[in-house]
């Protein structure tokens, strides 16, 4: 384009104009909708939000990560399903309709419609028909239909259950949402209550094994999450025995260690065995102890700490009685709640053995090829916990541990089994807002299931009242019995959230489906999701369940062969300010609403995406925004320029065209792989240099009109992800056609030996920059550059193949022999140089350079000439070497 005339005028976008009409027109293009016939596609997913009122800095990044990947992965012709929905469900919205003298599912409706334009407005590019809101009884009617089928497979028990209770929520917590080793509610952070309650659960220890083996096989997962589960399933193998106790009891306990029975002086039960609580009805001091244990703050605890009971148990290997405490170092939920201790061989046992004066005896000593000798062991000192050979212990001494463990199960009546920490999934709830558990309780026929045509069963009209509000709406829970008409009473629990979310990603699928939760053909073909995003905190609860929904599914022949969710997996870091999580009651949070109106929403993606790669940390600064907003304006404005034809332009085709053409085609190369990468932050920095680089092309000389244009198509089409709006308005003055939320991704790949001649370019550059430095060169008029001759090359070339051997092989060849000295000088440098880099030869090198002198003579304002070796004086040209071309400045 030749330049134009006209009046000056401000130049920019407008964002509050530019971003509603594009996304007006990617809803009126169906451009994130996808048809139900489509096969395989790429399934790329959000965790969906809770319905708190209004989007956080932490939802839009993870909404903005999920975003991009889409856009990203549709440019790249592949058919997308990403979808949206509601996690709508929960206590929080009951406590707000509460305070606000309304229903729970008003509150929650408005809440969405809030946080639904607002992802509007961040250009979140949804397929909006397939959206699904937990809350409503068309999705609420599946989890009633999924837990009656679970119940028909056994998977579904009712019983008397040791359970969590949080006296703030009036409600059951499972296992996984009691946080911390302080005990606390996992939304309110009360400390929680044990109790006894009768309750719903799912068996999802009946999976434990498959759960904890699979997790080996999910190369897609972050490593601690997989930790982390594994941790939680707590699979070990062990075996049990029996110990007889003076109460008349036979009391089982699980060890992994059943070869220092001999060495047991104490037996140790948990503050909760019932076997304690028995003991505590009769003993004022048990009962003390065990009421201090179970109020105990974190800082409280001691793992010393314990109380006599009395009585004693018998060793069944030494035939001894040894004293029974009760003490709050035994974990209930762990084996059985019940120990033998073994003093000098763990390292628990030992502390809690020294401050009660019990008795510490060795029974296991190192093996013979240990690293610890036997004489430096003393357990009187410290516990010895490894594995060895079998002392003090009778007719067993000499036994390798291993053995004696096989040796014992036998000997002792014992039990070789696999124990789990994980406990079944307790999903009673005493509240109003969830899921209505689908049975009635009959007096003479039990638990009935509710008919699969009654469902769903529907919530009644809120109750404002203390308590379980089901159990007040007297017209709701009184019904019929569906086996024999008498009269009966509905199920007044409502099942945990997590249930909700255990499945929702299958109902995205076949969202209207009216006869079946999903539609299982087409779940088959487009499960697993490819890419799930979410936060850290969900690794134990509902990735946990999530797994074992699908793994239930699968064998109840809803699903065929799938397994696994979530195929690949990010946890997105947190967004922070000076440091610090932000969070309301701290008051140190950002709108996005606010940035939104400010600065646009393609700001806030963008400042996002490029602060840190996904899974990190980062801080939100105002700098950060002004300067990610002042990048997007220079974008436009450059296409502006071109498109209005401020911009001369011209028909070169070689030297600083080519250096460009290279460029962006390098660029648009890396920007794919990070993008592959999910290193969004990286490919983001490629285009800033891009977008840096044409600016510099257009000031220093009239641009190749084809290389100029094609390097701004490059740079819409590299920010269509991450910055849609203003990306669709370059697209629009470059007058390309369509939309580039549906252009083709550009498929540059990098030119041959392109990183070797970035790192001799920047080099270069560098060096250029190094000798005006320190030789006070305040205003250069002359740069020679001269690339090193052939036969440096030639021996780089032999010493990266010599082994070590580098001078000797050079100098037996004849053609470097003629260079003699000079020669045997430079392989004796590259011998001590170790790794040797590859370099381009002679000739590439000067043609690299010569594409790159316009860069040296923007720097610099002065000449600069590109010498071959041969052109070259020779005091200049004997200073170079491949890679590091010769540098004379006048």
């Amino acid at each position: 384009m030749t330049a134009g005339t006209g009046e000056q005028r401000e130049r920019g976008f407008d964002h509050g104009e530019v971003e509603p009409r594009w996304q007006r027109a990617w809803e009126d293009a169906d451009v994130f909708r996808i048809a139900d016939d489509e096969t395989d596609p790429s399934y790329v997913l959000a965790m969906f939000p809770y319905t708190s009122g209004n989007l956080h800095m932490g939802h839009v990044r993870n909404y903005t990560i999920t975003d991009a990947f889409a856009r990203f992965e549709r440019m790249r012709g592949e058919s997308v399903l990403h979808p949206m929905g509601w996690d709508s469900f929960g206590l929080p919205a009951e406590n707000a309709a509460e305070e606000r003298d309304t229903n729970p599912h008003d509150w929650t409706m408005s809440c969405i419609e809030t946080m639904k334009e607002q992802m509007k407005a961040m250009g979140f590019g949804y397929d909006w028909e397939r959206e699904v809101t937990t809350c409503e009884p068309e999705y609420y009617r599946w989890n009633q239909w999924l837990f009656q089928r679970f119940r028909e497979a056994g998977l579904v028990d009712r019983r008397a259950e040791e359970i969590n209770w949080c006296p703030s929520c009036e409600t059951v917590l499972a296992d996984e949402q009691v946080e911390g080793e302080d005990e606390v509610c996992w939304r309110c952070e009360t400390p929680v209550e044990s109790r006894e309650l009768d309750q719903w659960v799912f068996t999802i220890t009946d999976y434990a094994d498959e759960l904890i083996e699979a997790l080996d096989d999910l190369d897609g997962w972050p490593a601690n999450v997989r930790e982390m589960q594994r941790n939680w399933i707590g699979r070990q193998e062990g075996d049990s025995v029996k110990f007889e106790l003076t109460t008349g009891d036979s009391v089982e306990i699980f060890t992994t260690r059943l070869d220092t029975i001999h060495g047991a002086t104490f037996f140790s039960l948990a503050p909760g065995h019932e076997v304690a609580q028995r003991l505590a009805e009769d003993d004022e001091e048990v009962a003390e102890y065990i009421q201090a244990a179970e109020h105990a703050d974190e800082d409280d605890l001691d793992e010393t700490s314990g109380v006599f009971t009395g009585e004693y148990a018998t060793n069944p290997a030494t035939g001894e009685e040894i004293p029974v405490y009760v003490a709050d170092y035994v974990l209930e939920d762990v084996g059985t709640g019940a120990l033998y201790a073994v003093p000098a061989h763990d390292e628990r046992d030992h502390a809690f053995a020294t401050a009660h004066d019990v008795p510490i005896e060795q029974v296991v000593e190192p093996a013979p090829d240990a690293e610890v000798d036997p004489e430096d062991v003393d357990v009187q000192e410290a516990a010895y916990p490894e594995d060895g050979i079998l002392v003090n212990s009778g007719e067993f001494d000499g036994l390798e541990s291993a053995e004696a463990r096989e040796r014992f199960v036998e000997e002792f009546d014992g039990e070789h089994r696999i124990e789990f920490r994980l406990r079944d999934w307790l999903i009673s709830r005493q509240r109003y807002w969830g899921t209505p558990i689908p049975m009635v309780e009959c007096d003479d026929c039990g638990f009935v299931p509710v008919p699969a045509d009654d469902l769903p069963v529907e919530l009644p009209e809120f109750v404002h009242t203390t308590g379980n509000p089901l159990d007040a709406a007297e017209d709701w829970k009184h019904v019929d019995c569906p086996d024999c008409g008498a009269p009966a009473v509905r199920e007044t629990d409502t099942m945990d959230t997590f249930v909700d979310s255990s499945w929702y990603f299958l109902r995205y699928v076949s969202p209207d489906l009216a006869d079946a939760p999903f539609d299982a053909e087409r779940a088959t073909d487009w499960m697993p999701v490819d890419q799930y995003v979410g936060g850290i905190e969900h690794a134990v609860m509902h990735l946990l369940y999530a797994r074992f929904f699908t793994k239930v599914l699968d064998d109840l022949d809803f699903l065929d062969g799938v397994r696994e969710p979530f195929e690949n997996l990010t946890n997105q870091g947190m967004v922070l300010l000076e440091g610090t999580k932000m969070s309301k009651s701290k008051g140190n949070v950002v709108s996005p609403q606010r940035i939104v109106d400010e600065y646009g929403a393609d700001t806030a993606r963008f400042f996002m995406m490029s602060a840190a790669q996904p899974e990190k940390d980062f801080d939100w600064t105002e700098e950060g925004v002004r300067g990610a907003h002042n990048f997007l304006q220079n974008v436009y404005t450059l296409a502006e320029e071109y498109a209005d034809g401020s911009i001369q332009t011209s028909d070169e085709s070689g030297g600083v065209a080519e250096y460009v053409a290279r460029e962006v085609d390098a660029t648009a190369a890396t920007a794919t792989t990070e993008f592959e990468e999910f290193r969004f932050n990286h490919a983001l920095q490629a285009v800033r240099d891009l977008v840096s680089l044409l600016r510099q092309y257009r000031e220093h000389t009239d641009p190749a009109e084809a290389t100029f244009e094609r390097g701004l198509t490059v740079t819409a089409t590299l920010l269509a992800p991450v910055a849609p709006h203003v990306a669709e308005e370059v697209w629009a003055l470059l007058d390309c056609d369509g939309l580039v939320a549906e252009a083709d991704w550009p498929t540059a790949e990098k030119p041959a030996d392109y990183d070797v001649e970035r790192r001799l370019i920047e080099n270069t550059r560098e060096d250029v920059r190094d000798i005006v430095d320190v030789a006070g060169i305040d205003d250069p008029e002359r740069v020679e550059v001269a690339v090193a001759p052939t036969w440096k090359h030639e021996v780089l070339a032999i010493a990266r193949e010599a082994d070590g051997n580098v001078v000797p092989t050079v100098m037996q060849n004849e053609d470097l022999q003629r260079h003699g000295e000079a020669a045997a000088d430079y392989a004796k440098e590259l011998a001590g140089q170790g790794h040797l880099d590859d370099q381009l030869s002679p000739e590439g090198e000067l043609a690299a350079l010569e594409r790159a002198r316009w860069l040296i003579e923007r720097e610099f304002d002065a000449d600069v000439a590109i010498l071959a070796a041969e052109d070259a004086p020779d005091d200049l040209v004997g200073t170079a070497k491949p890679g590091r071309p010769a540098i004379h400045i006048e």
